[in-house]
């Protein structure tokens, strides 16, 4: 990449305490949320703590793996995100689930990501090799991020056609749709949403906002014009991935909750908290009621010295008295 700007004379060294500085940001609007009742600013303060202690952690690892410059150890970072987001869609991120979800979201996953990463890399960004970890990870790691969004999106909604408006779909069914036919117009509407993000985010690009990873280049010394065009590859390949991702996961929800008979199967929709979720709630539940028994325990024995006390205080008064 051309540098027209030059590379800054000096670089901000960044501690925590730069960070604390920041957070304070959120603290703030928590703060605002709570004197309101506005109920966003445990969830402002969760997702802040949870950015610090993830970023933390990934700067660990992602300096090991550039000092290493090994394409195992890429090809594994790569994959290890695609996982860590499916698991993010499926525990965290859908209200519903169905048969066999993760892998059909992973497959959606890893099936967009790495094909589109390895190809924009190597031809559209011109790097050779295209696994170079300060150029690869970072851009599968924003591919990712973009398809968690829209995989959510489309499944979610289709999940949720399906589940409420069942008798919909099976009247097209049963005037002889086949179940593409039938489940169509749902899958129209559920990319609809999955990429109305995206596509907005291509329409004020650049005169409403400038984006990150343009911001980032020019900060980093590029010129203008080079971090403009990069930003062009990223979002062709961020709205390319998500779109793929989307529609092999939308394709393969309706596959598996409209089988080959035509019939609609509620009963491979799952409207619990996911398993994950049910484990540790009962593990809560569990540690608590030890809790209660622990306190029931410790009570009952202080009761029964004090009792064993009383009864020993009123025998020595009666020999007192027999005494006297």
């Amino acid at each position: 990449m051309d540098s027209g700007v030059g590379a800054p004379e000096s670089t901000a060294h960044l501690n925590y305490v730069n960070v604390a500085l920041a957070f304070s940001f959120i603290l703030f609007n928590a703060l605002v949320s709570t004197t309101f009742g506005l109920g966003v600013g445990g969830s402002l303060l969760t997702a802040a703590v949870r950015c610090v202690v993830q970023l933390s952690l990934v700067a660990l690892v992602l300096q090991k793996v550039f000092e290493a410059n090994n394409p195992w150890a890429v090809a594994g970072i790569a994959c290890l995100l695609n996982i860590m987001g499916t698991t993010e869609t499926v525990i965290n991120k859908s209200k519903r689930r169905y048969t066999h979800m993760f892998p059909s979201v992973f497959a959606g996953m890893i099936g967009s990501t790495i094909p589109v990463s390895i190809i924009g890399i190597r031809f559209a960004m011109a790097v050779d090799p295209f696994w170079k970890p300060e150029q690869y990870i970072p851009v599968v790691g924003m591919l990712c991020g973009s398809t968690i969004s829209g995989i959510v999106v489309s499944v979610t909604y289709v999940l949720k056609e399906i589940y409420e408006n069942k008798d919909k779909v099976e009247t097209y069914l049963a005037f002889g749709a086949t179940r593409f036919e039938a489940c169509k117009p749902i899958a129209k509407e559920a990319l609809r949403l999955a990429l109305t993000p995206t596509i907005n985010q291509m329409s004020v690009i650049g005169i409403i906002a400038i984006p990150g990873m343009m911001t980032g280049a020019i900060l980093g010394g590029s010129s203008v014009e080079q971090a403009a065009r990069l930003q062009m590859v990223i979002m062709f390949m961020i709205s390319s991935c998500t779109a793929l991702a989307s529609i092999v996961t939308t394709v393969l929800t309706l596959a598996v909750v409209v089988d080959s008979e035509h019939r609609v199967r509620l009963d491979r929709i799952d409207t619990r908290k996911h398993a994950v979720w049910r484990a540790r709630d009962w593990l809560v539940e569990q540690a608590i009621e030890e809790i209660k028994r622990g306190w029931a325990r410790v009570w009952g024995e202080l009761g029964a010295k004090a009792g064993d006390g009383d009864v020993e205080a009123r025998a020595s008064e009666e020999r007192r008295g027999l005494l006297e």
